[in-house]
């Protein structure tokens, strides 16, 4: 006789892989049970990117205020109430959580709130029921979680993004250690409501693996904003004194503030959940190692998203979550292109990437021709603020087709949003050129640049 399990798919974690996985699965006819030991939505919705675009609106209105005295506008009094920001913020992630939950029971799903971790291949120990369950299909969807240095002495002063969105107050001083999307975000973040906000990074350059011009042009424009950006600097030693904390850099300098928040990368969330008694084969990274179709070494488990560490970015988990169900349940096998994924930092300015950086394309192509161009938005003629746009096309000289497009300045993510679906298509410049432009826009520069960018001559 056959092999009977409790459910068809048992998901361990109800982030946005999880969600679409047991979503799409049960809708293929799948018997379906989650666990989930925190909140349904995962660190997008409750702690992640949700919650940080609130906050990044939040902190705009510090420089519209100001903007709009250009315009004749005569703003009074204003005051800002931290207290209020989170009430709101709680009351919208509650929202989302409850949509979430409601979609799962709609699809049949059975959610379950408790740590899970696997006893074999087959079977789950609900810790918090103190029962077991067992599966036919295990797919893990744990996420990852913020990394802090546990070698600096007084780490335990220091906080996470996750700590970051339940403050009591404001702090008036606030260092960010990091140099990648959250690091950036929270420093203008933090800068914007008007906490005096110093960035640290170890590096020479912020945001590793972007392209060149969009590293250098952000470090240009963030110090324009108010915030304290220093480069190939790090954090040796934190001493709490007195209610502050005492910053002890490498150099020797000493920084006093009243909160330090590292944002230094997240660990894959996979240790302690039993994969590595049951042989699943885990990088050094504490990524689990999985094929193109997301199944790792244990032929009957799988994993999605950020635990798996592909490309730790929310639509792609979802992607992959759909990817799986289809293949393991529809029998229609797809595998996700990690590739080309368009992508935007809400940095203050804001920044939007998609396909190859310069430095790569050259690498791989050989012979390319650039495009790009700088100009002040048309908003700011009014305003007095010396913000700059920055737009760049990288083409592939032999074939006319545009590799990467790479964005700084308002709306960026939205528009490289669309820009995305051309570059994904292989759109040529001259395609591009062929476009009428959308006029007055700021991304009608993308489809008028003429002139080839040719490096000064030295």
């Amino acid at each position: 006789m056959p092999q009977t399990y409790d459910y068809d798919l048992f998901v361990i974690g109800a982030g946005s892989g999880g969600v679409r996985a047991s979503r799409i699965a049960a809708n293929h006819g799948a018997k379906v049970a989650v666990a989930e030991e925190y909140r349904v939505g995962g660190t997008c919705v409750i702690r992640g990117c949700v919650p940080k675009k609130l906050f990044v609106y939040a902190s705009q209105f510090s420089e519209e205020f100001e903007d709009a005295a250009g315009f004749g506008w005569t703003v009074g009094e204003t005051s800002f109430s931290w207290e209020k920001l989170i009430a709101n913020k709680d009351r919208e992630i509650d929202r989302l959580n409850g949509i979430y939950i409601r979609n799962l029971d709609r699809a049949g799903v059975t959610i379950i709130q408790s740590r899970a971790v696997l006893k074999d291949a087959h079977t789950v120990h609900l810790v918090a029921e103190g029962r077991d369950v067992t599966a036919d299909k295990i797919l893990i969807a744990t996420g990852a979680t913020p990394f802090k240095p546990e070698s600096v002495p007084g780490i335990e002063h220091a906080i996470t993004s996750n700590e970051a969105f339940h403050l009591e107050r404001l702090p008036e001083h606030v260092i960010v250690v990091g140099g990648g999307y959250i690091a950036v975000e929270f420093a203008g973040i933090f800068n914007g409501l008007g906490a005096q906000t110093v960035l640290l990074y170890r590096r020479d350059r912020i945001l590793r693996g972007f392209d060149e011009d969009l590293r250098i042009g952000l470090m240009e424009e963030m110090p324009k904003k108010g915030v304290d950006l220093r480069t190939n600097a790090d954090i040796a030693s934190i001493e709490r004194k007195g209610g502050r904390l005492h910053a002890t850099l490498k150099d020797g300098s000493v920084i006093e503030t009243d909160a330090i928040m590292y944002a230094t990368g997240r660990m894959p969330h996979s240790r302690g959940l039993g994969l590595e008694e049951l042989g699943v084969e885990i990088k050094k990274n504490d990524a689990i190692e999985v094929d193109a179709y997301s199944r790792t070494s244990v032929p009957n488990i799988y994993a999605v998203g950020d635990v798996t560490d592909r490309a730790a970015l929310t639509p792609i988990a979802i992607r992959e979550g759909q990817a799986f169900a289809e293949t393991v349940f529809n029998d229609n096998p797809i595998a996700v292109d990690h590739t080309l994924i368009p992508t935007a930092v809400f940095s203050q300015p804001e920044l939007g990437t998609v396909g190859l950086t310069e430095h790569d394309a050259r690498e791989k192509f050989g012979e390319i021709d650039i495009y790009k161009t700088s100009f002040r938005p048309m908003k700011h003629t009014m305003t007095g603020r010396h913000e700059h746009t920055f737009m760049k096309l990288v083409v592939d000289a032999k074939t006319d087709r545009v590799l990467g497009v790479h964005l700084m300045g308002p709306s960026s993510g939205e528009i490289i949003q669309a820009v995305g679906i051309a570059v994904s298509m292989g759109a040529t410049k001259k395609q591009f050129d062929a476009t009428v432009a959308v006029h007055p826009t700021a991304a009608e520069e993308l489809v008028t640049l003429k002139e080839k960018w040719a490096p000064p001559a030295s």
